[in-house]
């Protein structure tokens, strides 16, 4: 299962917040065993929006959209998705009524809330709501997009509503090692040919080791080339450290 991750935001390209959504997906939609092949960040306008998603829906299995779906001038994602795929808005109430429902919850523990309930509870004409357990705004589902919040609390609570849809067979093994880098980059491009495994290599300075990651969707493939590996090099499958020379070796290795 091939996954997009958009994430929008002016501010995210202006560098004024971190990209931590755009980090978290791809983590928890890695552990579920599918495959993040990319993660872009995007400005709050509606047309680049709506042109992405048109061309990554029909690229990758699923394409998770981040951020800009509340009220605020700047949130034009869902509008964006709705003409991506040629729809209109239409309310719905399902959502409608989970932010009336929301609203009642809160009560006199915010300031009155001047909120256009119709407009808020708007999606994309065929789209599936998916409920905000932590906000207002609902998100979405239409075709293989799914439109979630930017905040980070409401982000994750949605994802998780729908997070058994990302599943996927890639599994990974993790190795340690204290050889350079440099030392090991015919090794780790030998098990990737001779076992059709990915690799990577990350070195770690303050933890004082290499952290080399095999990654595949074949589990006796990712074995022999884990016990290949070992055995090719000075590796262990727990955390093992060494004293680091910020000028020993320079960055880089085998993609």
């Amino acid at each position: 299962m091939n996954v997009a991750v958009l994430t929008v935001g002016d501010e995210l390209l202006s560098g004024d917040t971190d990209n931590a959504n755009g980090t978290w997906l791809a983590s928890e939609v890695t552990d579920r065993g599918a495959d993040v092949r990319r993660i872009l960040a995007l400005p709050d306008d509606r047309a680049t929006i709506a042109d992405v998603v048109d061309q990554y829906s029909d690229a990758f299995d699923a394409v998770i959209v981040t951020g800009g779906i509340g009220g605020t001038p700047d949130d034009v994602t869902v509008e964006a998705v709705a003409d991506a795929f040629d729809r209109g808005l239409v309310v719905s109430e399902q959502a409608r009524a989970r932010i009336e429902q929301r609203l009642s919850e809160i009560g006199e523990s915010v300031p009155q809330l001047e909120l256009d309930v119709d407009a808020e509870a708007s999606i994309p004409d065929g789209a599936e709501p998916l409920v905000n357990p932590a906000g207002l705004a609902p998100g979405c589902q239409l075709a293989n997009v799914y439109v979630l919040p930017g905040i980070p609390g409401e982000m994750k609570a949605m994802f998780e509503t729908v997070a058994e849809d990302f599943a996927g067979d890639l599994d990974s093994r993790f190795l340690y090692t204290v050889e350079p880098e440099a030392n090991i980059v015919s090794e780790l491009r030998a098990v990737r040919e001779r076992f059709g495994v990915r690799v990577g290599c990350y070195p770690d300075r303050e933890a004082r080791h290499n952290r080399l990651k095999l990654t595949g969707s074949d589990d006796q493939s990712l074995d022999a080339a884990t016990e290949w590996l070992l055995g090719a090099i000075n590796a262990s499958e727990t955390p093992v450290e060494r004293e680091w020379d910020p000028d020993e070796e320079p960055a880089g290795g085998p993609e």
